[in-house]
């Protein structure tokens, strides 16, 4: 009987799973949305929120607190300068979990975890990742066309 035995075990020893567990909540507050399963996502909430209001009380004694349970220092440093700050009026209920299908291996349900209110951040890498990409996409035409010019042939494209 599991009766009062609260968290999920993951299928994983103690030490793994707070690893698991510590990478997670590291990556989210690096990145404002990842994608996991549900049942990680669910496990990996509790910890996260408790960061956000480590992050909200801003002492010294709080950051010390978040940095031996986070990776890096530059999530800490995120934690208490971008993502606290966002949430200073609201009492808990920082993230928002997403289904979002499963996985092909096993089948596992999938889900997005995000932070709420990294909509505006989110949306302008969306947004970078796309001008990129045609950057990219309009610099390999014009060298397939130099290409096709020097050795003689009719770019593909021109061609009615």
């Amino acid at each position: 009987m599991r009766h009062r035995n609260a968290g999920y075990k993951l299928g994983r020893n103690t030490s793994h799973r707070r690893a698991l567990l510590r990478n997670l909540v590291t990556s989210i507050l690096m990145e404002d949305r990842v994608e996991t399963t549900v049942t990680k996502a669910k496990a990996v909430r509790p910890h996260v929120e408790k960061m956000i209001t480590l992050g909200k009380r801003g002492d010294v004694h709080a950051r010390r607190q978040a940095l031996s349970f986070l990776q890096t220092r530059e999530a800490v440093t995120r934690l208490f300068d971008t993502v606290a700050p966002r949430y200073g009026d609201r009492n808990g209920g920082y993230l928002r979990i997403v289904r979002s299908g499963f996985q092909r291996g096993d089948g596992a349900e999938k889900a997005f975890i995000e932070l709420l209110g990294a909509e505006v951040e989110l949306d302008e890498k969306r947004q970078k990742r796309a001008e990129a990409r045609a950057k990219r996409r309009e610099e390999m035409q014009k060298a397939l066309a130099e290409q096709q010019a020097q050795e003689g042939g009719e770019p593909e494209g021109s061609k009615e």
